[in-house]
């Protein structure tokens, strides 16, 4: 058994995954989700006066990040809305991309679902919040980015 636990150790070693540089990515990781989650939980609620945050529309766990190379990172957001049926679903996730995209100050690939069973409608809104050419086309609607604008400035701004 020992000889095993020995054998393991030097394999990690090897592969560079010992504890301690294991221990030091995952807390760079939850640095980074928190430093995700500081940014979108103040983003407020296109129909009340509410952040997401106090909403529970997200929550720190709903942040996953994962390194992709040197200074580059997947974000995966994963928010409830309120009630099933939500119509303002796609626009609470238009308002995390566009949040995230000015304000992160690192480079990142980003994903945002709805939480999977919190939406009548969940695959669909998915497909749209991730879809680069829907959120373009979304922000040139004057409307759309008014609203867009409202939620996602801060209340000192």
């Amino acid at each position: 058994m020992e000889l095993v636990s020995v054998l393991l150790s030097r394999a990690w070693r090897l592969t560079g995954l010992s504890d301690s540089t294991t221990d030091k990515r995952s807390r760079k990781m939850e640095e980074k989700a928190l430093e995700v989650y500081d940014v979108i939980r103040t983003i407020r609620d296109p129909e009340k006066p509410n952040t997401l945050e106090e909403l529970d529309v997200v929550t720190e766990k709903c942040v996953e990040v994962q390194e992709l190379g040197d200074d580059e990172y997947l974000i995966i957001i994963r928010f409830s809305p309120t009630v099933p049926h939500c119509s303002l679903a796609t626009l609470i996730g238009l308002c995390l991309q566009v949040k995230l995209q000015r304000c992160l100050p690192f480079k990142h690939k980003l994903e945002i679902y709805i939480t999977e069973g919190t939406h009548s409608t969940e695959e669909d809104i998915n497909k749209q919040i991730n879809d680069k050419e829907r959120v373009a086309a979304a922000m040139e609607n004057p409307n759309l980015r008014e609203m867009v604008e409202q939620c996602v400035t801060e209340p000192d701004d």
